[in-house]
């Protein structure tokens, strides 16, 4: 069976586990590829592997037309590179909300994930991480909230449970869309 190319961007609120089910499905599907984001942070800030580099840096790449796809989100920008969804694989990418409708319209068949989980387990996670104060963690739920934009259709995976369970519920959802 051959796998028809395709593009799918996952989003979702912080402490959803985006990263833990990516790393899961990707294990677990070798046709797919990881869009390797670029960011304006340091490589060093952990998280998901991503290509650290200054607003300089980002706003040149920008300039020369190196991203698909840029938007801004909590004071950064994120850049998916051109190269990394050109070709002939199926590519997947964590992505933004807001971000949504330009992406659909840059990426024509682009199917959507969302993932979350319950605002207990969503601040659970986040303060286990050791990085946001529960102010920051309050802010975080507050826009976990946040409605997907008007007309973009979407499947969503709840991730509530172990990471096996998360990772087979987005399996699943990577799965071609049946007519």
């Amino acid at each position: 069976m051959s796998l028809v190319p395709a593009i799918f961007a996952v989003v979702g609120p912080s402490g959803a586990g985006k990263d833990t089910l990516l790393r899961g499905a990707l294990a677990a599907r070798p046709d797919l590829r990881l869009v390797r984001r670029v960011i304006t942070r340091p490589s060093e800030a952990g998280g998901e592997e991503f290509e650290g580099v200054t607003e300089d840096e980002f706003a040149r790449r920008r300039d020369r037309g190196a991203f698909a796809l840029t938007w801004e989100a909590h004071g950064l920008s994120y850049g998916i590179p051109r190269a990394e969804v050109e070709g002939p694989v199926a590519v997947i990418f964590n992505g933004s909300r807001a971000a949504l409708p330009e992406a659909v319209r840059v990426f024509p068949g682009l199917r959507v994930i969302l993932v979350t989980a319950p605002d207990i387990v969503l601040a659970a996670r986040l303060s286990a991480r050791g990085r946001e104060s529960a102010e920051d963690i309050r802010a975080r739920l507050s826009r976990a909230a946040f409605e997907m934009p008007p007309g973009i259709a979407f499947q969503t995976v709840v991730n509530d449970a172990s990471p096996e369970i998360g990772t087979a519920r987005l399996l699943a959802a990577l799965q071609p869309v049946r007519a």
